[in-house]
């Protein structure tokens, strides 16, 4: 009940996007920069742990993820900075500003912990840097540098669990009872929904609670163990779909600005989208991504269709100017 009331304000919040001009965003990007560090700094220091990381505020009635708004604010912020400096990327200076306005929230989320936006944060920025046209001796030497931090991130900055996802990552029979037994439940169950699957409510895995976190990061598994590979199959047909018509509504935007964010928005459900179901098929480290509009959360689904409505308004604009 609870999550389709969350969706309800998420698809009022979608029409009402729809509606507006996505242009005006670009006067609140400033506005919206500030209440992203302003809302990552009160989660640092007023949130509620869980599981051993600080990312909810606890309203009372729900508990509010301020990252995952953080998403699309970033999305707006840094389309607005690439779209007025577009033709100056090559510039050392301008390339190092845009580094630091990702860079601040990115920080500040992976403290929480939470790494899995941290690197979407990353992901934003890249996907408009290599849209942007940028020069390739940029785009190779961040490529560079990432490889180089990776070690030092790895040694340094991760937490104990941290480090066991990804050593599970890289070899998932080490501890199959311990830190690899979620992702072993869960390829069980993908398996065992063979090509119709048990049944929705009558798989073995998901319903005696053997895959872990059924709801949210390992959603896709229990949905492969009831709904067979067709089910599966076609969960990642609408998802490629929906990819398609993002990537069409940038090319169809007639200025930078919708552009922009169009690749932003594409980067970040793409990222989540493939980051979610490949760890539940165990070809990605385990992260707390969730599934868009798939795996439960109230914030998610509601910035979810927040940016399809901003997706609607560049959309229709392109169709008015048309006719």
């Amino acid at each position: 009940m609870q999550q389709m009331t969350f969706a309800g304000i998420g698809l009022v919040g979608m029409v009402l996007l729809a509606r507006m001009d996505y242009r005006m965003l670009k006067k609140f990007s400033g506005i919206l920069y500030l209440l992203t560090i302003i809302m990552l700094l009160a989660t640092r220091f007023l949130g509620s742990t869980k599981l051993g990381a600080t990312r909810w505020i606890d309203l009372g009635f729900f508990q509010f993820q301020p990252s995952e708004l953080a998403k699309v604010f970033m999305v707006i912020v840094m389309a607005k900075f690439f779209a007025e400096n577009v033709e100056q990327m090559h510039r050392p200076k301008v390339f190092i500003r845009s580094v630091v306005y990702i860079g601040i929230p990115t920080v500040l989320v992976a403290l929480q912990p939470d790494l899995g936006t941290a690197l979407t944060f990353v992901i934003i920025w890249g996907a408009m840097l290599l849209v942007s046209g940028i020069k390739k001796r940029y785009v190779a030497g961040v490529a560079g540098l990432g490889l180089v931090a990776m070690p030092i991130v790895y040694k340094y900055f991760l937490k104990d669990y941290q480090q066991h996802r990804i050593l599970t990552f890289l070899n998932p029979a080490a501890d199959p009872t311990g830190t690899g037994w979620n992702v072993a439940q869960a390829k069980i169950a993908i398996g065992s929904g063979q090509f119709w699957g048990r049944g929705l409510g009558h798989g073995p895995q998901s319903q005696l609670n053997f895959v872990p976190f059924k709801h949210t990061d390992f959603i896709f598994a229990a949905l492969a163990e009831e709904m067979g590979f067709v089910g599966a199959f076609s969960i990642i047909v609408l998802f490629a779909v929906m990819l398609y018509r993002i990537l069409k509504i940038a090319s169809l935007s007639r200025d930078y600005f919708g552009m922009f964010i169009a690749t932003g928005i594409f980067a970040v459900l793409f990222f989540h989208i493939f980051i979610n179901i490949g760890m539940n098929l165990g070809i990605m480290p385990v992260t707390g991504i969730p599934l868009p509009l798939v795996s439960s959360g109230g914030t998610s689904v509601v910035i979810t269709l927040l940016c399809i409505g901003i997706l609607e308004s560049i959309f229709i604009r392109y169709k008015k100017i048309d006719f």
